[in-house]
């Protein structure tokens, strides 16, 4: 896999402990039949297993020069997903989202074209709400909830339709 994360502007964040020593996977790729399945918890997962996927996501994300990965995309059927919205423009903030459940979506929407690192050079223009709650568990099983507005809902919302088998093209 070749590894975009040293295009212009692009700081990938110096990750620490257990996220530090993830192993890049090669991307599992539109029309593949596991992209359209939905996702078993990850909660069922020891923690070191979540762990390990957690970091292996992340070093795949970043590799791959995204912003969002979902654990089917690697081939992992399990409902965990890693983003970091500001990597790109220099303000690193990596998450790590196991079983994550949006709770309110915004009336508001708005459409924006995305891209999708398991649907290489296919953008396509999506409407969706420009805020959402989000519940999730963190990698040391606490449970948390924040708003998320902007390009960080966008991409929220782009990963948890990926735990639910849910794709940015029809077949």
């Amino acid at each position: 896999m070749r590894d975009r994360a040293d295009a212009p502007g692009w700081v990938r964040p110096a990750l620490t402990g257990d996220l530090a020593g993830g192993t890049v996977h090669d991307l599992v790729l539109f029309p593949d039949p596991r992209l359209r399945k939905r996702c078993e918890p990850a909660g069922y997962l020891s923690s070191p297993e979540l762990r390990q996927l957690a970091a292996d996501l992340l070093a795949t994300m970043y590799a791959s020069g995204g912003r969002g990965l979902a654990a089917p995309q690697i081939g992992v059927g399990r409902r965990i997903f890693v983003m970091d919205a500001g990597w790109k423009s220099g303000t690193p903030d990596p998450l790590v989202m196991a079983d994550p459940e949006i709770l309110v979506r915004s009336p508001l929407t708005e459409a924006g074209t995305e891209s999708c690192l398991s649907i290489p050079d296919r953008p396509v223009e999506v409407v969706r709400p420009v805020s959402i709650g989000l519940a999730w568990y963190d990698l040391d099983g606490l449970y948390r909830l924040e708003q998320l507005d902007g390009p960080a809902a966008r991409i929220a919302q782009h990963e948890a339709d990926h735990l639910d088998g849910r794709l940015i093209v029809s077949d």
